[in-house]
């Protein structure tokens, strides 16, 4: 049985989300180069967790900046494609289709480079994560 919409069931204090790609709704985003697909895990957590499925089909033009995330943590896993990251720590990782990464909240990174077509499944818990922009750790700066 197919639906034209996602799915969110309550059973008692318990809720699930079932999306399909026909179905989870585009969102809005943080990211203008990205699209935000919602997989309906904030309303069926009541906001204590969002997952969605970012694409992108032309690669970022610029590095997002130096930011981190208000949250207790940040979940991706590439589906295609991949993305570089820079961190606080001075290490530059390039994440491939398959490969997932935990960012925990408040650390700081930038998303430098991603190849042409990317898709990423991102999770965070709380729902509603923050990004602050912030400058370039002292220890990038005295690397480059």
């Amino acid at each position: 049985m197919t639906t034209d919409t996602t799915t969110i069931t309550e059973t008692a204090s318990r809720t699930y989300a079932h999306a399909s790609p026909a179905t989870a709704p585009l969102v809005a985003g943080r990211r203008a180069f990205f699209q935000y697909r919602d997989l309906g895990v904030t309303a069926a957590s009541h906001g204590q967790m969002r997952a969605q499925v970012m694409s992108a089909s032309d690669g970022m033009t610029k590095p997002t900046g130096w930011h981190y995330h208000v949250c207790e943590g940040q979940f991706v896993y590439t589906l295609k494609g991949w993305v570089d990251l820079e961190f606080e720590d001075g290490q530059t990782l390039r994440l491939q289709a398959g490969e997932s990464l935990y960012i925990p909240g408040g650390m700081r990174h930038n998303e430098i480079r991603t190849s042409d077509s990317l898709e990423i499944l991102e999770v965070c818990v709380p729902a509603d994560m923050g990004t602050v922009p912030c400058p370039k750790p002292e220890s990038w700066s005295k690397q480059v």
